[in-house]
C-alpha cells in the first residue's frame, strides 16, 4: 500500500507516518485483522488494500472550504 500511495501526486502533498501495528496491543486490537490500514485526520480510509476512490473522497473532504 505504501508503494502505490507514494506513487499517487496528490498524496505527496502529506506527510505519511509509518506505524507498526503489532508493536502497539491497542492499535493491534483495533486493526490487527485490516492490517495494512489507511488513516487520514485518525479517521480509516481504508484497509487491506488502497482504495484510490476512498482517498480522493478523504482529500476532498479535507480541502473543501469551511
Amino acid at each position: 500500500m505504501l508503494g502505490e500511495l507514494a506513487a499517487l501526486p496528490e498524496a505527496g502533498a502529506f506527510a505519511v507516518d509509518v506505524l507498526d501495528v503489532d508493536a502497539d496491543p491497542a492499535a493491534r486490537a483495533r486493526y490487527g485483522h485490516k492490517i495494512p490500514v489507511l488513516l487520514f485526520a485518525g479517521e480509516l480510509v481504508c484497509h487491506g488494500h488502497l482504495d484510490i476512490e476512498e482517498l480522493h473522497k478523504t482529500l476532498a473532504y479535507h480541502r473543501r472550504p469551511v
